[in-house]
């Protein structure tokens, strides 16, 4: 593979059947890392979904010690409330 400059950025262009092996298509978001020895991993990056967020959070959890601050808080811009 030939890293190639396409205007200001740098791009790694990757076979029909590489992208079709590891169910990847253009346009996905992706995630890059490199390791401390130089080695690169690209692996897509993770959508989130709600039900998935909301089930990690502990419903019995007390409020934090500072929500008073917030739900006291005066408006400071164009907010609606």
């Amino acid at each position: 593979m030939v890293l190639r400059k396409y205007g200001n950025s740098t791009v790694l262009a990757l076979p029909p059947a590489v992208l079709k092996e590891l169910g990847l298509k253009a346009g996905q978001s992706m995630k890059l890392d490199s390791t401390p020895d130089g080695r690169i991993t690209l692996a897509p990056e993770r959508r989130h979904k709600l039900a998935d967020l909301l089930a990690q959070c502990d419903p019995k959890a007390a409020p934090p010690t500072d929500i008073a601050l917030w739900n006291n808080a005066r408006p400071v811009g164009q907010e609606a409330w």
